[in-house]
């Protein structure tokens, strides 16, 4: 989540916009931003892909990053 929530706030604070701004262009709540911004772990998917969509992207999977121990 660390990423996403990273790539969000950076991608926002590049089009000059608050996170009043964003909630807003994207169509979901003020405390979504936040909570999205701030990694939280249990967010619904297609909102996320609403504020990623902004941004021209969408949620997809990836593999795992795993160190040589695991």
């Amino acid at each position: 989540m660390k990423k996403l929530s990273k790539f969000v706030k950076e991608r926002r604070k590049r089009l000059g916009l608050t996170q009043e701004d964003l909630s807003f262009k994207a169509g979901v709540g003020l405390r979504f931003v936040r909570d999205l911004e701030q990694g939280k772990e249990s967010l619904m998917m297609d909102k996320v892909n609403q504020v990623l969509s902004l941004f021209g992207h969408e949620l997809g999977p990836l593999p795992i990053e795993r160190d040589e121990n695991s």
